[in-house]
């Protein structure tokens, strides 16, 4: 039996309000900086190379959105991937567009280079 249109189109919505959070080149930064670790609003300027007031906007709408998640230390905030399974996906779809890509052109190699690595596990 299929479900009526109007059950699932809030589903297909909210996948879709998902994905649209990582249509954006300076969210994917963002998120390309927290596949590392923590970091400050500061840090993931120096990181990116965005401005502060655009970082800030962005981390705003991803922490509502439920992609980052923070927390205050004094007068500093850090933020977090809130999903630790995103920087397999962000792998997975960046290796998709490598393969898809000639072996010998430079965007290639360099979106290879930006593929964070798991993480390690302290000893």
């Amino acid at each position: 039996m299929r479900k009526p249109a109007d059950e699932i189109d809030p589903v297909f919505g909210a996948v879709a309000s998902y994905f649209a959070m990582l249509a954006d080149p300076t969210r994917l930064k963002i998120m390309h900086a927290l596949c590392y670790g923590e970091r400050t609003v500061g840090r993931i300027v120096a990181d990116t190379g965005v401005s502060q007031t655009a970082v800030s906007r962005h981390l705003a709408l991803m922490h509502r959105h439920g992609m980052a998640l923070r927390r205050r230390d004094g007068n500093h905030v850090h933020y977090r991937i809130a999903d630790e399974t995103m920087p397999d996906v962000c792998r997975a779809v960046c290796r998709r567009i490598a393969n898809a890509m000639d072996e010998r052109r430079p965007l290639r190699r360099r979106l290879l280079a930006l593929i964070p690595g798991p993480k390690r596990r302290a000893a």
